[in-house]
């Protein structure tokens, strides 16, 4: 009868153990918890981003809580109230609004032990930040800058060329490194008289597109065009981003431009988004800067993989990124200017486009 029973118990162990290895293996069993909030769904690259995040940090075992607050920033602040409820160890957070709205959330979840990285936006004032995963935002505006001066030949031409400066959203802190950096290629030829603003508006603040929004974009191009460019030509647009650069060309072509001995300007972009590269392929926009989001997303997961793990996480910048409370140790990947001669090259044979999604 021992025998017997020991032979049960025997049994039931060998069960149990295989069952726990085999959810093991199949990632059923969570070695920690990630909470993922972006902000919106309504761009294809924060769709990707979140989506990359989730599936590599499933593939590593972590059960991840994964939101979008559609650019609602108290919807923001709720999702993320809701994932340190939900017992989340660290936060991956792109902000909707990098000045506002996340203070007590954060401070909430510093108190509590998670740790927190802030992904391709910085988030400002607060010194509950532990790490920051972005790309090199100064050398994006340099690019595109440098484009603007290649393709005008502002080195060898004379001039004069007219441009108009449109910048990204102001509760963006990166929106002035795009700024900066590609102001710091075209001011100098501004103030040679090279470059020529018709509407004198050079500064961020009033070249800012709230939310990046290509419809304030197109709104604010309307204008412009109307009251500087009635008998006068636009040789090129700087644009922060490509969505932006949708309603630049938007408004352009309304007034003709693109049609017969009219040509488009040098229109810039960023982020490589499917719509900006098929207008690139069609000859309208000129330019995008891309960041390769997949390699962004990989960056955060190993970043948040290293904290969980008890580990310090990998950082290449301890001097730049100063969010007003501290000064952020920060990962920078490199973006690459993409434009109709390397397009295939950067974005079909790396495998972040199909030839079938790009109409080839």
């Amino acid at each position: 009868m021992k025998k017997w029973l020991y032979a049960i118990t025997l049994v039931s162990m060998l069960v149990w153990l295989t069952a726990c290895s085999s959810n093991q293996a199949s990632g059923e069993e969570s070695s920690g918890y990630v909470g993922i909030s972006m902000p919106t769904k309504s761009s294809e690259r924060w769709v990707n981003d979140g989506e990359n995040m989730a599936r590599q940090f499933k593939e590593l075992g972590y059960k991840v809580d994964l939101q979008y607050a559609e650019d609602i920033i108290e919807n923001q602040a709720a999702q993320i109230e809701n994932m340190i409820t939900k017992g989340v160890e660290v936060l991956v957070i792109a902000p909707i609004d990098g000045q506002a709205g996340l203070t007590n959330v954060l401070e909430r979840a510093h108190k509590l032990g998670i740790k927190i990285i802030t992904y391709d936006r910085l988030i400002q004032n607060s010194k509950y930040i532990d790490y920051y995963a972005t790309f090199d935002n100064f050398e994006v505006g340099v690019q595109q800058g440098t484009y603007i001066e290649e393709k005008l030949g502002l080195k060898e031409e004379e001039g004069p060329f007219n441009i108009e400066l449109f910048a990204g959203s102001p509760d963006d802190n990166n929106a002035y490194f795009f700024f900066d950096g590609a102001m710091s290629i075209l001011q100098p030829y501004i103030d040679s008289g090279k470059l020529v603003v018709k509407s004198g508006q050079t500064k961020f603040n009033q070249g800012a597109t709230l939310r990046w929004d290509g419809a304030l974009a197109q709104s604010r191009m309307d204008n412009l065009l109307s009251a500087h460019y009635s008998s006068e030509t636009v040789h090129a647009v700087l644009s922060p981003y490509d969505g932006i650069s949708i309603g630049i060309i938007s408004s352009l072509k309304g007034v003709g431009y693109g049609k017969g001995d009219n040509p488009l300007p040098v229109i810039t972009g960023q982020d490589a988004e499917l719509a900006s590269v098929k207008s690139i392929i069609r000859g309208e926009q000129t330019q995008t800067v891309f960041k390769d989001t997949r390699k962004l997303a990989e960056k955060a997961v190993e970043m948040a993989d290293a904290v969980l793990k008890g580990e310090k996480a990998e950082v290449n910048d301890t001097n730049t990124y100063d969010n007003g409370a501290k000064v952020v140790p920060a990962y920078l990947l490199k973006p690459l200017s993409v434009d109709k001669s390397n397009y295939e090259e950067l974005l079909i044979d790396s495998g972040y486009y199909t030839k079938e999604q790009l109409g080839k």
